[in-house]
């Protein structure tokens, strides 16, 4: 990196910077209460209104939200007549999955291959760390030259929308000129990158049931109708042969314009087993920024170990639909349930519950801010110049804040690059980014301040 005082003081803080990641990061802050404790996700909360409040940050306040969790918000004043910058990230993570599989504890950060490994140390709680290093770095240069507002989300993770509807009740809040969704993530390490398109999502349970209760598989199977028989139709017509995404009345061939995705870097991110192939048609990118995706997320079914012969009389499933930008989550959601209750077999009785949602998201990458960025990245990574890609992901406060807000500029930048392996077993987050994209948004706020 080209040497600067703002570069240098993020070089300096980097030590600080792994500390206080160490201790966001010993938070199982999982916002799934039956799973993790409540206190475990309202100590992060704490920890993160402590650090703003530490940083000169006034209203400092826990906030509430619908979905029974708390997002964290803070106002640091800047110059007269500044303009307001919103930096956004969340510190709710992903449940640790395997815990057995990581190969060191998912809530102790530990340092390994030059990375820094942890559940949540780049989603996102290395976004929550990006923000506090770029704004310290700027007082140590000169003083923040814009009004900064912080939110902290509570449960993106969990897809439940406290903080959207929280929004949408105090739309005074959150309003600013631009805002910066920390949550996001170059195209490759090295590479800077501004996402400009997410993914809306529905989730939606799905339950069969077949018969009053089990029964013998030897002396009723064959007649009987087994429902977890019947689920495993349901869920294979939601696949084309090929793998491709096959919900009725939902259009699978839409295109992605833009940085494009090798199927051999795609194969290599992926960690895809050598022999297997790759699902759907059409590039990468189409497949993965541009057209809509099924995955069964879970399947409440006898474990194989202990399992009877028996004919199952009722079965669940959970179900994750991405859904690309201009295609309404809500109409999706509804074409889903529709197909799972259509493709339903044997005249089995069949449930379906939205339990989540999220719009999808387009930017405006022609506005001054993509320029101030643009330029801070220049520097932030010489020799590259800033990329445009979309995510496959969903953050669907993008979406409300783009309706409650329709002049502010939004931005997507973050460490979830994909050697960090977010949501997976053993996440990293490499320190190299943090510095550099730290670096990059102090630059930002200063060239956006200056324009």
């Amino acid at each position: 990196m080209s040497s600067n005082p703002v570069a240098e003081t993020v070089a300096s803080l980097l030590p600080r910077a792994k500390a206080e990641l160490t201790e966001l990061v010993a938070f199982k802050s999982v916002a799934d209460f039956d799973q993790f404790p409540r206190s475990e996700s309202e100590g992060a909360a704490n920890w993160v209104a402590d650090a703003l409040r530490a940083e000169g940050f006034e209203d400092v306040a826990l906030l509430d939200t619908p979905d029974g969790t708390q997002s964290v918000y803070g106002y640091l004043s800047g110059p007269e007549g500044a303009k307001t910058v919103l930096l956004y990230a969340h510190y709710d993570v992903q449940p640790p999955l395997h815990e057995a599989a990581w190969t060191t504890p998912p809530f102790e950060l530990t340092e390994r291959n030059g990375r820094w490994y942890g559940r949540g140390a780049a989603d996102c709680k290395g976004g929550v760390i990006m923000h506090l290093l770029a704004l310290r770095a700027l007082k140590a240069n000169g003083g923040v030259p814009v009004h900064v507002k912080v939110i902290a989300e509570g449960s993106e993770e969990q897809g439940t929308g406290g903080l959207e509807r929280y929004a949408e009740q105090h739309p005074e809040l959150l309003a600013a000129d631009t805002i910066v969704i920390g949550d996001a993530g170059n195209f490759r390490v090295g590479l800077p990158t501004v996402t400009t398109t997410l993914r809306g999502m529905t989730l939606v349970r799905v339950k069969i049931d077949t018969l009053e209760g089990n029964l013998h598989s030897g002396q009723f199977g064959g007649a009987a109708p087994d429902a977890l028989g019947a689920l495993i139709r349901v869920l294979d017509s939601l696949r084309a042969e090929d793998g491709s995404t096959t919900v009725d009345g939902l259009a699978p061939e839409t295109h992605w314009e833009g940085l494009e995705y090798t199927e051999e870097q795609f194969r290599s991110d992926a960690k895809v087993l050598d022999g297997v192939g790759l699902i759907g048609k059409g590039t990468v990118a189409d497949r993965i920024w541009a057209r809509p995706a099924v995955t069964v997320l879970g399947i409440d079914a006898p474990p194989v170990v202990g399992a009877t012969p028996s004919v199952q009389a009722s079965a669940r499933a959970l179900i994750s639909l991405r859904v690309p930008p201009g295609v309404d989550a809500a109409e999706a959601t509804k074409l889903l349930q529709a197909h799972l209750e259509a493709h339903t077999p044997w005249g089995a009785r069949v449930s379906t519950e939205q339990i989540g949602q999220g719009q999808a998201f387009r930017a405006d990458p022609s506005s001054p801010a993509y320029q101030a960025m643009a330029d801070a990245m220049t520097v932030a990574y010489p020799g590259e110049t800033m990329q445009y890609a979309g995510q496959g992901g969903s953050i669907p406060l993008c979406n409300t804040l783009a309706g409650l807000y329709p002049q502010a500029e939004i931005l997507l930048i973050g460490l979830s690059e994909p050697e960090a392996q977010i949501h997976a077993v053993n996440e990293s987050v490499s320190p190299e980014e943090l510095e550099r994209l730290s670096v990059t948004e102090a630059l930002f706020l200063r060239n956006y301040a200056a324009g």
